[in-house]
């Protein structure tokens, strides 16, 4: 199977910032280029950081209400130093979250949700920048054909990876919810099966209705 890299579905044109941008700069290249964070880049391309719009809001946060009817918040230190910066390099999350060119979907979309953020800088093994991916280039996967899902799965998977006959499995794909039948040799081969298809890009569900000629699971597995 040939999973989607993210040097695949980044965007190579990257939004950017020195580290002595000024703030009112980054806000500017925020809502001009209709992005939500930028990487703050050295003059040699390396990521040291990145300034989002979350990073940026501390300094409106910050500002006393001038009705008086909301407290000022209680800011820890790095915090308040965020607040009152005027800079990208006073300003930004530090050190970055980055992807690699190599990593699969999984592991990026796992990276995103353990971290809360909305886009990652790409790097190579230098940190020089090369691209940036964000959850809607994640998610362009799951707008693959139906027909180029089933194909992986009976081509890739099903004959070469696991050696099955033609006839032994059928997928049948439907907005990317896949559905098994058939029968296989082993019982033990059915959670094999439905795991590598569920690893399959574009498939958003893996049903299957799979029976085996022979129990070899003693009794480990619960009836299907």
């Amino acid at each position: 199977m040939q999973h989607r890299t993210v040097g695949e579905l980044m965007t190579r044109r990257v939004v950017q910032v020195r580290p002595d941008t000024p703030f009112k700069e980054i806000v500017r290249e925020l809502a001009e280029n209709d992005v939500t964070a930028v990487p703050v880049v050295t003059h040699d391309g390396r990521v040291i950081g990145v300034v989002s719009e979350a990073d940026l809001m501390r300094k409106s946060a910050d500002q006393p209400d001038p009705f008086g009817r909301v407290p000022v918040p209680n800011l820890e230190e790095w915090e308040r130093a965020k607040a009152e910066g005027a800079r990208a390099e006073e300003l930004m999350s530090a050190p970055p979250v980055c992807a690699r060119p190599e990593w699969n979907v999984v592991e990026t979309a796992r990276l995103m949700a353990v971290q809360g953020v909305k886009r990652l800088p790409v790097v190579d093994e230098t940190d020089q920048l090369v691209g940036i991916i964000s959850r809607a280039d994640v998610l362009r996967v799951f707008l693959r054909e139906d027909a180029a899902i089933r194909a992986e799965i009976d081509h890739d998977l099903l004959e070469r990876t696991l050696g099955l006959a033609p006839s032994a499995v059928t997928a049948e794909v439907s907005e990317g919810q896949v559905v098994l039948t058939g029968t296989v040799e082993a019982r033990s081969m059915i959670p094999v099966i439905e795991r590598l298809c569920r690893s399959v890009d574009g498939v958003v569900s893996v049903r299957q209705r799979l029976d085996y000629r022979s129990d070899d699971t003693g009794g480990r597995f619960p009836a299907p």
